[in-house]
Formats: C-alpha cells, sequence, structure tokens
C-alpha cells in the first residue's frame, strides 16, 4: 500500500514542473540545455519537500527521464496514490471554528475531492463573506472576511498566479487590546477557489496571512 507524502501544492509543484519540461522538449533541440531542464526540474520537485526517503526521491526524480506527454502524463497518474488528503474535517467542527455565525452555511464536503484542497473556503453569497480553513500544526484555523470583486486580473497572495482577483479583508485584534479594538487587514485574492488550489505551489503566504489575523 503506496503511503501518501505528497501535499496538493507540492502535487503543483510537479505538474508545473512537468508541463515545463514537455514544452521545452517540443521546442529545443540543443541537448546540453535539455539536459539542464532536467534536472532542474527534478532538484526544483525534491526541494519542495522537508523530509524525502530514498524510494520517494527516487520515485520523483523519474521525471527527468520522460520524452513524451503520455510519459508525462503517466507519471502524474503514478503519483495520484500518494497524495495526501486535507485532513479529515466533520461540519460540527467547522461550526465550532466560527462560533459567532449561527446560522453558518457549510459547503457539502462530500463533493470536495481533498486531495487536491491545500485550503477550504467558501463564500456566503447573503453576506459577502469568504470563510477559510485551514490544518495547521495538527489544528484547524478558521478566518472569516468581507470579500469584494474587483474585475480586474493581478496575482493572487496565495496561489502567485494572474487570475480575476477579489479584495478579502478580515478585521483582526491587536495584540493587548481592549475589547473592541479591531483592525482590518486586507488582501487580493483568487475569487475562484478551486483554481487557486490547483495552482498554489507554496504555502508560505497563504499561512502567514492566515497566522497574522486568526483571533
Amino acid at each position: 500500500m503506496s503511503t501518501p507524502f505528497i501535499r496538493n501544492h507540492q502535487y503543483n509543484v510537479i505538474k508545473k514542473q512537468s508541463e515545463f519540461l514537455l514544452k521545452t522538449l517540443r521546442t529545443v533541440a540543443d541537448r546540453r540545455v535539455l539536459e539542464t531542464v532536467r534536472f532542474r526540474a527534478a532538484t526544483i520537485i525534491t526541494e519542495a519537500f522537508h523530509y524525502l526517503t530514498e524510494d520517494q526521491q527516487q520515485l520523483l526524480e523519474q521525471i527527468s527521464t520522460f520524452e513524451t506527454a503520455y510519459d508525462f502524463q503517466r507519471y502524474l497518474d503514478a503519483l495520484e496514490p500518494y497524495l495526501e488528503s486535507f485532513p479529515p474535517i466533520t461540519p460540527k467542527q467547522i461550526q465550532k471554528l466560527f462560533p459567532k455565525n449561527k446560522k453558518l452555511k457549510v459547503p457539502n464536503l462530500a463533493s470536495i475531492d481533498f486531495r487536491y484542497v491545500t485550503y477550504l473556503s467558501w463564500v456566503d453569497i447573503a453576506t459577502n463573506k469568504l470563510f477559510i480553513v485551514y490544518p495547521f500544526e495538527g489544528q484547524f484555523i478558521g478566518i472569516e472576511g468581507r470579500i469584494t470583486p474587483t474585475n480586474k486580473k493581478g496575482y493572487c497572495l496565495f496561489c502567485n498566479r494572474q487570475h480575476e482577483l477579489a479584495f478579502f479583508s478580515v478585521k483582526t485584534k491587536p495584540v493587548n487590546s481592549s475589547p473592541d479594538d479591531y483592525y482590518a487587514v486586507g488582501q487580493y485574492i483568487c475569487m475562484e477557489n478551486q483554481g487557486c488550489n490547483q495552482s498554489i505551489t507554496d504555502t508560505g503566504s497563504l499561512e502567514k496571512f492566515i497566522l497574522s489575523v486568526r483571533k
């Protein structure tokens, strides 16, 4: 049985390098350049992991040997059993993360393929609020804020792809402040979270933002 070790954002790194290497193979004839790109692709992938066993590293580094689109797709398909899913969570657990929202509308969790989720999010259209749930150090963090479409494209803080953006504003409380002392922290993020989850290759900016606004 395969032991999962690839998180969604790491799988996205692998997909991105597969696409880039295939494109290079189709457009570049110089063998020295190709070998450099092959080596670089394998290096970028392995560096996306804090720790790899020898077998895991060998599995990932196979990318440097492929030639055709079929080879790369078969490689990606073969990695799917190793995907580490978003931690199991129930609607009740989600509701506890947002205790002030008595009428919180939780998404249909059964419809989500959690293998491809780095952060769980959904929008309450009635209130224009975005809710995010993120697993961090063995626990879930929940944040909520107002979401405002910008009707323009730019780079998302979370996935760093150019896409249609929204402004996400979260009220938070300064350390050692009075109960009524709040300020807002805002960032531009993707309007469409599924595409964001499919594109995110590094959790650093996402975690920094979430930790800066959690109560």
